[in-house]
């Protein structure tokens, strides 16, 4: 059988797979901009439940790997990679153009206050980062499609607080937690030890209307 085409995700020079997983060092970074790990983009990804037209809104893209993760995988969708820093936003677009991107939307801007500028109404949110978290969460809920998903990170024990509360008050359905526990083999010196990458909660789950 074969495929039809517009289901074939997108492939760049840079990235010549159809899997997630971009290693770390494919992407261009700043000092002190956050980045999504390899492995922790995984979990992210899996828990979306992305189509090959899902528009993704990605809240806090930091370098942009979420955006590019997902660009790939949905190129008859559209991904609105949302950033507020300038020098940040000036990042993302140097990654997307990496990776040969057509379909990011880059937004510079303030959560709440931008969302309502945005043509595209979300299938799948990522929200990492941004404070106060839960308000941002509660802003965003009125934006996202019915049978949509969310996915949202917390680094610390207060987001994790503050996300659970927040899925609680919007019946967020169909709520999933887990934690990720991953470690790399390094090399340092002359030997090879593994080093824990940060661990991180991933919280997801579906609006039901």
């Amino acid at each position: 059988m074969k495929s039809h085409p517009q289901l074939i995700p997108k492939m760049s020079k840079l990235w010549p797979y159809v899997t997630p997983g971009i290693p770390d060092d494919l992407f261009e970074r700043l000092p002190g901009i956050p980045l999504s790990k390899r492995e922790v983009r995984l979990l992210l990804v899996s828990f979306m439940r992305l189509q090959p037209d899902s528009i993704v809104w990605d809240i806090g893209a930091g370098t942009g790997t979420i955006a590019v993760e997902t660009g790939l995988l949905c190129p008859q969708g559209r991904i609105i990679a949302i950033e507020r820093d300038e020098d940040v936003v000036n990042l993302i677009r140097v990654n997307c153009e990496q990776f040969e991107l057509q379909n990011v939307d880059i937004v510079e801007g303030s959560v709440p206050e931008c969302l309502q500028s945005i043509p595209y109404l979300p299938h799948r949110v990522c929200l990492e980062g941004g404070k106060p978290i839960k308000a941002i969460l509660h802003e965003v809920w009125k934006y996202l499609q019915p049978q949509g998903r969310i996915v949202a990170t917390a680094s610390n024990l207060e987001s994790l607080y503050a996300i659970s509360e927040g899925f609680s008050e919007l019946q967020v359905r169909n709520v999933e937690v887990v934690q990720s526990a991953i470690n790399r083999l390094e090399k340092r010196g002359n030997h090879q030890t593994f080093e824990a990458v940060n661990p991180m909660f991933i919280l997801s789950g579906e609006k039901i209307d």
